[in-house]
């Protein structure tokens, strides 16, 4: 990983959108800070495209994309991607799984999730999985103390065991049914929004991130910026980012919209 200083402004000034992690990447210790917050305004102004890019669940996503100053957001690792559609006054939900199967899912998360509280001491679901529509969020430091990393490991056993897809973020392990994950969405995204192919585009977004589950995102973008708490799990993320910030968290990602906005002038 370079520092961020070696992407040169004239890399950046071509840069068209933004996509971002939520959790240690624009917040800092669990709190979204006001000159985060600003930061997001300030690149969402300046006329960049702005898509947080996270596992959280589809209660807290239908907010983000009603309330943020972003242009979408993808939701539960990539289970979905939700905007809002002001002329119509309207949030626009587009699922990757239709209905029959996203209810047969609920059943078997519903079974995975109760073998996994009664055979690792210590975790419990996340705090947010009565929002969730797609996935189970095993909470192994947001809300409990925080687990050993075989803990961490043996919920990933479980996960794959029951032939679902397992990531770890910083907070929690996040299971579904289906080989997606963050990328696969956003490039559905992209496409079907904007009529934007990212194999050919890729250069022209950074992404910004922190943890194992964001690796797919780091390795297709070539400007893909990790914030400094990423070295933490430098063992665990087969494909770091290129780059990393000085700043940890939040600090981390407003130095990227520093730098991005100086860029463009």
């Amino acid at each position: 990983m370079l520092p961020l200083s070696e992407l040169s402004d004239a890399a950046l000034a071509g840069v068209k959108g933004v996509f971002t992690d939520i959790d240690d990447t624009l917040t800092t210790g669990g709190k979204l800070p006001a000159a985060t917050y600003s930061a997001l305004e300030a690149l969402h102004e300046s006329g960049l495209a702005v898509v947080p890019i996270t596992g959280r669940p589809a209660g807290w996503c239908d907010h983000i994309a009603r309330m943020w100053p972003v242009d979408a957001v993808v939701g539960e690792n990539g289970a979905f991607y939700f905007y809002y559609d002001g002329p119509a006054r309207k949030l626009r939900q587009r699922f990757l799984a239709d209905a029959a199967t996203r209810e047969q899912n609920a059943r078997r998360l519903a079974e995975v999730s109760a073998k996994i509280l009664a055979e690792v001491p210590g975790c419990a679901l996340a705090s947010d999985q009565f929002c969730r529509i797609a996935d189970i969020a095993i909470d192994f430091c947001e809300d409990v103390p925080p687990l050993p990393r075989h803990s961490v490991e043996l919920i990933v056993q479980l996960m794959s065991e029951a032939g679902m897809t397992a990531k770890v973020s910083s907070i929690h392990v996040n299971g579904w049914f289906g080989q997606y994950d963050k990328l696969t969405m956003t490039r559905i995204f992209m496409q079907e929004r904007y009529g934007i192919d990212l194999n050919a585009a890729r250069g022209d977004y950074v992404f910004v991130g922190d943890s194992p589950n964001d690796a797919p995102m780091f390795r297709y973008f070539p400007k893909s910026i990790g914030v400094a708490n990423v070295g933490e799990f430098a063992a665990d993320i087969a494909h770091p980012p290129a780059y990393v910030t000085q700043g940890r968290c939040g600090d981390g990602f407003v130095e990227v919209a520093r730098r991005l906005l100086a860029a463009r002038g």
